[in-house]
């Protein structure tokens, strides 16, 4: 029998990008053995809240619930994560070089951020803001985050301010809503305000090849998987146990979890490592189709937030899930994805929009009452997209106010409905038959997508490493990372890469957060942009 130690392994709770990328730095940068990390996943499929599926066929149609926005300056974590990751069509290429080589062939420069009334595209380099609103803007701005605590945005707002053009852009290119956290938006503004003066054209976007479950996700579970990573789904783990040492030093010793169905424990040797995925964004999100609307789930139905609830109460600073998820309607909102069989509506959309698709970023129909916005991609946007087959993405923010074409809330229409309110702001609605006949329309309504952004005090999110942690992190975006923003990939990464060098303790860098306004010459621009 041998005396050799056991090899230490690592158990990943939860699939989406935060355990992909701990996993991917245990081993490039810890050296860890595949072979010894496996990840634990509820769902059929790997990718948490980057996803995208379906087919060309009238029956089915693609879908994907988000499209993120990228950028050069600020997602430093998540590309030094993909220089590494080859690309699943050459592996001498790595992700990140084929989205700067795609970007360089296909740059974003909208022509149409705004639309108005009769679909007029609006002057969006006018951003609208008074003295007033620059001076709120700064006050914001100055304010430590200890001082402005779980007020909310419109807090520190007049009325003109949210109904300016550059609210409207900034408020639909990150999903913000008035009520919600203002040191969320505070930290946006300061992360991400080099897109200020090009906010009307939003030509700071990068955008990968395909949607990003297909360009950035399965490159990334591949590599994982030659190196021996075990993917175990139909796995829910429901709690988790520590034990607390005389000195203050905190473990995990057990996982408790389900298995289809049926209960199992993990028990975890010392040299063990556990990093706890918390809360999900779009946990319960249900589907519609062309002819029924998405179901809105609130009794919390899928363990995207159950596990959180149940250690939350075992420490002090594990955090407050309430805090997110208490309030669906403050949380909610309902994308939708089109599957044309046809290129009527894409060219008319490039007549109007004077954009060839994939070049024209998010088009808002300002005076919506959904506040409808929509994307066309370049095509293709799904592994496998026939050439006679195109996507277009959209999505409501106010989900509850009735249309004004459907004359009905966003959240009751069917795919359809929804068709028939996109085509009406766009002026098209005299091509509707020809369209509806050759495109399936599948809405998906997200109950907690932006509960991220809730107000929230400072010990409602728990430290990636809270105090005393020996053998666990928390990740995904419910953790605390100081001065970083919520709802972007980067964030996840980010925090996956703080788990993994602390728990690990390498001396190696973690790439610093960006901080537009040091720039001096990204400040003169943002300046003039803002004085315009």
């Amino acid at each position: 029998m041998s005396d050799a130690p056991r090899q230490p392994r690592a158990h990943l709770v939860g699939g989406g990008i935060a355990s992909l990328a701990a996993a991917a730095f245990l081993i490039r940068d810890g050296h860890f053995p595949g072979e010894h990390i496996r990840v634990l996943e509820e769902l059929p499929v790997a990718g948490g809240s980057m996803d995208g599926r379906g087919g060309p066929a009238e029956s089915a149609g693609y879908v994907t619930r988000g499209g993120r926005m990228l950028e050069e300056e600020a997602y430093t974590c998540l590309w030094n994560l993909l220089e590494t990751i080859p690309t699943l069509t050459d592996e001498k290429v790595s992700v990140r070089e084929e989205i700067r080589e795609f970007n360089a062939k296909w740059p974003t420069s909208a022509k149409a951020r705004l639309i108005g009334r009769g679909a007029t595209v609006l002057d969006a380099s006018d951003y609208g803001l008074d003295l007033r609103d620059r001076m709120e803007l700064v006050r914001l701005l100055v304010l430590p985050e200890t001082a402005i605590g779980a007020r909310r945005i419109e807090d520190f707002f007049s009325p003109h301010f949210f109904a300016t053009n550059f609210w409207t852009m900034w408020r639909t290119t990150f999903a913000f809503q008035n009520w919600h956290s203002a040191v969320e938006l505070r930290r946006y503004l300061l992360r991400f305000m080099q897109e200020f003066p090009r906010m009307h054209t939003l030509s700071g976007v990068r955008r990968t090849r395909l949607n990003q479950y297909d360009s950035v996700i399965r490159p990334l579970r591949a590599w994982l998987e030659d190196r021996g990573v075990r993917f175990e789904h139909g796995v829910r783990v429901t709690d988790v146990d520590f034990e607390t040492d005389r000195d203050g030093t905190r473990r995990v010793r057990r996982l408790h979890l389900e298995r289809d169905g049926r209960p199992e424990t993990c028990v975890l040797a010392a040299t063990d490592l556990a990093f706890l995925t918390l809360g999900s964004m779009t946990a319960d999100a249900a589907y519609g189709s062309d002819d029924n609307a998405p179901e809105l789930i609130r009794d919390r139905r899928d363990g995207g937030w159950r596990l959180w609830e149940a250690i939350a109460g075992k420490a002090g600073d594990f955090g407050r899930p309430a805090a997110f998820h208490g309030n669906v309607d403050e949380a909610k909102w309902e994308s939708f994805t089109l599957t044309m069989r046809s290129p009527l509506l894409l060219h008319r959309i490039e007549e109007l929009s004077g954009n060839l698709p994939g070049t024209g970023a998010l088009m808002t129909f300002k005076d919506s009452a959904w506040l409808m916005s929509v994307v066309v991609p370049h095509a293709p946007h799904f592994e496998g997209q026939p050439e006679d087959v195109y996507t277009l993405w959209g999505y409501g923010l106010f989900v509850d106010a009735d249309g004004d074409f459907t004359r009905k809330p966003m959240a009751r229409a069917t795919g359809r409905e929804i068709l028939t309110e996109l085509l009406g702001h766009l002026g098209m609605s005299g091509i509707e038959e020809q369209v509806a006949a050759t495109t399936t329309v599948i809405p998906v309504m997200m109950p907690y997508i932006t509960s991220q952004f809730a107000p929230r005090t400072a010990h409602d999110r728990p430290l990636v490493l809270p105090r005393g942690a020996a053998n666990f992190a928390f990740l995904g975006q419910f953790t605390e990372i100081p001065e970083d923003v919520v709802f972007t990939v980067e964030y996840s990464v980010r925090g996956a890469m703080h788990a993994v060098y602390g728990l690990l303790g390498l001396d190696l860098e973690i790439p610093g957060i960006h901080h537009a306004l040091a720039d001096p010459r990204t400040a003169f621009d943002v300046l003039g942009a803002a004085l315009a």
